[in-house]
């Protein structure tokens, strides 16, 4: 078969001290691997080698604690050096060195507090055991932690409520519609929406009552969508956690909701997408 020529080439520049490309270009490899993806129409594989987004991850609590010693104890080179970055992934074996080098990576500052740490640390887990999970929803827990750090969660809207409607049609068809009532800058908004679906109704739905207020929304774009049913035992009764995968044309981020119903979780996620949405366009959050 053919060959991945970036690990490939990712060897013989950095194992093999073999010069395969031009001076510099070894930086632009997960850039370009990346750009490849996005014109062929295909998911980036997250652990290829080198360029992949968790080739330089790392979970334990012991591997954070030696990676915020020396970082190479536990990396067999420079992320850099190939254009990519280390991630630390937050789940319940975190312990405070992950979570103060995941903020570290987040460009969250938290000032050496041991207290505020430990509450990060002790949030995580107490969700992670209702069903969420960090370690794909980086957005997600970067809003948990500034919640954390900063007393408040972040807030741009308030949502009164919202509800998502299926008609089944005599013609087999389905119709589906949402509302959603919410606050923005002291604004009551009213909208409603129709979809392909309950969650791209609500998504639809959110959209138009913020895009006017919020015009950066207009860039944002759901791209990925998962459903994992926990405790599949209890059947339709079972808790569901959803994940959604949101681009703003620059970048991708993904956020976590946990609920009984897979259109509370949903909107969990959604929720969370859109106000790390706006974070991420550096949009003041409402007072």
């Amino acid at each position: 078969g053919n060959a991945n020529l970036f690990p490939v080439v990712g060897a013989l520049e950095l194992k093999y001290g073999k010069k395969v490309i031009p001076e510099g270009a070894l930086a632009e490899m997960t850039r370009i691997s990346h750009a490849i993806a996005e014109v062929v129409n295909l998911t980036p594989s997250t652990h290829q080698p080198y360029v992949g987004v968790s080739a330089f991850a790392h979970k334990a609590g012991l591997h954070a604690s030696a990676i915020k010693v020396d970082p190479d104890l536990y990396q067999h080179m420079d992320p850099a050096l190939v254009g990519n970055h280390m991630r630390m992934l937050v789940s319940d074996m975190a312990g405070r060195a992950s979570i103060e080098l995941k903020a570290k990576e987040l460009g969250v500052e938290l000032g050496g507090d041991r207290e505020l740490v430990g509450r990060v640390v002790a949030s995580v887990k107490e969700r992670e055991l209702r069903g969420y999970t960090y370690e794909a929803a980086d957005a997600s827990f970067e809003l948990l932690l500034r919640k954390e750090v900063e007393g408040r969660a972040l807030s741009y809207f308030r949502i009164e409520s919202w509800r998502a409607i299926v008609e089944d049609r005599p013609d087999g068809t389905h119709a589906n519609e949402a509302t959603v009532k919410l606050w923005a800058k002291g604004e009551r908004i009213v909208a409603t929406a129709e979809g392909n679906g309950p969650v791209n109704a609500l998504d639809r739905a959110l959209r138009v009552g913020l895009e006017r207020i919020y015009p950066e929304l207009a860039q944002l774009e759901l791209t990925d969508y998962k459903v994992r049913i926990l405790e599949g035992k209890y059947g339709t009764d079972s808790t569901t956690r959803v994940l959604i995968t949101t681009s703003d044309g620059r970048g991708e981020w993904s956020t976590v909701g946990v609920a009984e119903n897979v259109i509370a979780a949903s909107w969990q996620s959604l929720e969370d997408a859109y106000t790390y949405g706006l974070l991420r366009a550096g949009v003041a959050p409402a007072e």
